[in-house]
């Protein structure tokens, strides 16, 4: 179905001969409708009880009357039916408004949120049913609430990222057009090295939004992590030299097997050595444990750094979230935590400022080869 031929008969669930779109709510119903069809759902439900109360008088009063009552048996029993059956009525008529009430409010606060407005929320009240329903809409709010403001939080951030480099860009390249800079392999070298961080930002927008849909392309293999962890520190010890940073690995010199992607897991540990010695003072240390355990293996970053509070640390795997003293982008450690759960694993972090951070995560080992 083309869009235009959408926007004339709407979607194809739509009811035929309905006009679309609606013409009140979203459910089909303006405010006031709906009250109505409430009044007239209660006012039906009292005619069936009315009815069943008169068919229940009648029908005592025959009884007793059938098997000879003396007196005023027979119209006493009835009116005591009659009175239990009207407790009985009230009760009922109060139970549907305690429900009904409630219902028409939750169905107006659910067209709010469907226009847009997740700042809506709901009064708890009626029956323990409907107030658990309405706890679930507040929540199911709440959530759209915080993702939109996420969303457009992440859309502000990534056109952020995005300038600095093209502003770069834009204005070495229009110097070279005007004169004022050389056009000599110097100027083209640092043209080329802008490219490649925005290259290397839009790899890692494209990882965060595969981590998101599930899409995530893992090449998985048996490995060992003991020996991936030494390759990786051994490629980073002229950076950790460069800052007079201490890289030590500790792990056991026996293969310690695991299914995990070997490109995926390095970037994982590159990411985390890299930032942590980004915060680790000079002469200071970066430790990088291996340990065994049933099912898993846990790789722990440790450094000797400033470390962070604990506001920080509820928000370090937060998207574009940026340290005081952080230069990246804000996507390293949240694509770390995505590439470790697409493996099937868990990541922590525990810090004290002044004291150092410790980040661990884990993977499931081999298949076979839990202890």
């Amino acid at each position: 179905m083309t869009r235009s031929s959408f926007r004339r008969g709407g979607p194809p669930w739509w009811p035929a001969g309905e006009p679309w779109p609606p013409r009140h709510g979203r459910f089909g119903a303006s405010p006031d409708a709906r009250r109505r069809f409430f009044r007239r759902l209660l006012l039906i439900a009292a005619v069936v009880l009315a009815i069943a109360l008169s068919a229940t008088f009648g029908a005592v009063w025959l009884v007793v009357e059938r098997f000879g009552a003396p007196g005023w048996t027979a119209p006493l029993a009835a009116l005591v039916v009659l009175f239990a059956m009207g407790v009985v009525l009230a009760r009922s008529v109060g139970a549907m408004r305690g429900f009904v009430s409630p219902l028409n409010e939750l169905m107006e606060a659910a067209d709010r949120v469907a226009d847009g407005d997740y700042t809506t929320r709901v009064r708890q009240s009626g029956p323990p049913p409907m107030r658990r329903l309405v706890r679930s809409f507040n929540t199911m709010a709440e959530r759209l609430q915080d993702a939109d403001r996420l969303r457009r939080d992440m859309m502000t951030d990534i056109a952020h990222e995005l300038r600095t480099p093209l502003t770069i860009l834009q204005g070495r390249l229009e110097g070279v057009i005007d004169g004022v800079y050389e056009p000599d392999g110097k100027q083209i070298a640092e043209l080329l090295e802008e490219t490649r961080v925005l290259s290397t930002l839009i790899e890692d927008l494209r990882t965060v939004a595969l981590s998101d849909a599930g899409a995530l392309p893992l090449s998985k293999e048996s490995i060992d992590i003991a020996g991936l962890v030494r390759d990786v520190a051994r490629s980073m010890q002229a950076e950790a030299d460069r800052k007079s940073v201490s890289l030590r690995v500790t792990a056991s010199p026996d293969v310690i097997a695991a299914d995990a992607d070997p490109v995926r897991l390095r970037e994982v540990l590159t990411n985390l050595l890299s930032n942590s010695m980004r915060h680790t003072p000079r002469d200071h240390a970066v430790t990088v444990s291996v340990t065994e355990r049933a099912s898993a293996v846990a790789v722990t970053v440790a450094d000797t750094g400033e470390g962070m509070t604990q506001e920080q640390v509820a928000h370090m795997f937060d998207r574009f979230y940026k340290g005081p003293a952080s230069q990246g982008s804000g996507l390293g450690l949240a694509i770390a935590k995505s590439l470790v759960t697409a493996h099937g694993g868990a990541i922590d972090v525990s810090s004290e400022p002044q004291k150092g951070t410790a980040i661990t995560f884990t993977i499931p080992r081999r298949d076979g080869a839990a202890t």
